[in-house]
């Protein structure tokens, strides 16, 4: 009266097509990880290496552009700061990761 009528399912076949489906289904998911490594993670990775070997081959003398725009000549060096002379006798000290460019010689005047 209360309960309704319940139909038994059967199980399907056990056969080996359930693997290669399975495969099947996942190959689009390692497609897209395979084209995001190459579009996205490995080009940053590259210019994070770039960055880091720019940064640590600063020298005294050399003159470079910083993340806020303002350029300079390097006239001293630390292991995480860095001083610029960005007018003559004007001299700012800053982090060594906010420089973004090294500039060709003769650019700050």
């Amino acid at each position: 009266m209360f309960i309704s009528s319940a139909f038994a399912q059967t199980a399907p076949a056990a056969s080996g097509g359930d693997m290669m489906s399975s495969i099947g289904s996942m190959l689009p998911l390692l497609l897209m990880f395979v084209v995001l490594y190459f579009v996205m993670i490995r080009p940053q990775m590259k210019r994070q290496k770039e960055t880091r070997n720019m940064l640590s081959a600063l020298a005294k003398g050399d003159e470079v552009a910083t993340a806020g725009g303002v350029l300079g000549k390097i006239t001293e060096l630390g292991d995480q700061y860095l001083t610029l002379e960005i007018a003559t006798g004007v001299q700012v000290r800053m982090q060594r990761s906010a420089v973004i460019q090294v500039l060709p010689k003769g650019t700050v005047k």
